[in-house]
């Protein structure tokens, strides 16, 4: 940790942090209790921002908030109220996207959307379409979160096969908190298809973050964007939308990135060759039925 940075690291608890993830626990709770009478599309609209809210939350816990305590940070986000990935998963695989020079790797960077160029020329049709419809926007926030599951279910299942350690018991942890949310679930008055509809939900909302949050470029530090919002957004992904700030300075919490950010912004924007916008309206606007990058990685052969 440079000393520049020093001044933005939590010193004790977090308490911010902590009340936001009881809080985030009640509104789903709320959510299933109170809400089901009076629409269940209000109710699957709340399970949804509550859904991403929990994972943005995750994301803070394997970055060591809100308690210097690895496990007392496990043990607050083990109900999987997205449903989807195990926290010991996310936790491994994120930590791995994390090594900068392979951002945007087809291989070696777990969060990648790009393919290798000649993976991609023996694909059929069909397969060639979906992905190309999954890297617009739009395509992404529908499609995304099924496509992800599935490759990623599919990647786990051949490590598996060849005996890599940990992924058992993390999906095993996971059934047991997956059991627990459906439990909950099914005492409330909510159907299990507004959970599970909210959670799809949810996870959509997060492919808005993480849509063109690295880019292909020569330079590790050039592929990782700032996205300058500061509105509704921002707080649903804890200013993560700040995303060279927090690739440079991983362990300061999300609510010093605005003002990590703002003290060294020509800093930042020099480092990540100035790949920026200005709010996630811009986004849509641009790229809402339109791809932004193409599915083969530009820069591959360079990059072999």
């Amino acid at each position: 940790m440079s000393e520049s940075c020093r001044g933005y690291m939590p010193r004790s608890v977090e308490w911010g942090t902590l009340a936001l993830i009881i809080a985030c626990h009640g509104g789903w709770l709320a959510a299933l209790w109170l809400l089901p009478g009076v629409s269940l599309g209000l109710t699957v609209l709340a399970l949804g921002l509550m859904a991403a809210l929990h994972s943005s939350l995750t994301h803070e816990a394997l970055h060591g908030h809100p308690f210097r305590s690895r496990w007392l940070n496990e043990a607050l986000m083990f109900f999987p109220l997205s449903l989807a990935i195990p926290y010991g998963r996310f936790r491994d695989t994120h930590l791995a996207h994390h090594e900068d020079e392979a951002l945007t790797d087809p291989y070696d960077d777990p969060e990648s959307n790009f393919q290798d160029p000649a993976v991609w020329a023996r694909l059929p049709g069909w397969r060639k379409m979906l992905l190309r419809v999954n890297n617009t926007l739009l395509g992404r926030v529908v499609l995304g979160p099924l496509l992800g599951q599935l490759c990623f279910m599919a990647g786990d299942w051949q490590l598996m096969r060849k005996g890599q350690p940990g992924i058992v018991r993390d999906w095993a942890l996971h059934g047991l908190g997956l059991a627990a949310v459906i439990w909950v679930v099914l005492q409330s008055p909510a159907p299990l298809w507004a959970a599970v509809a909210g959670a799809y939900l949810g996870l959509g909302l997060l492919k808005i973050r993480t849509f063109l949050e690295h880019r292909a470029h020569e330079t590790a530090r050039g592929r990782t964007v700032v996205i300058e919002d500061k509105g509704p957004l921002a707080f649903l992904f804890l200013n993560n939308n700040l995303h060279i700030v927090h690739h440079m300075h991983p362990g300061v919490p999300w609510h010093a990135l605005p003002r990590l950010y703002q003290s060294r912004r020509a800093e930042f924007l020099a480092a990540n060759d100035g790949y920026i916008y200005r709010n996630y309206l811009q986004i849509f606007r641009n790229y809402l039925l339109r791809a932004k990058d193409p599915v083969p990685h530009p820069l591959w052969q360079q990059g072999e």
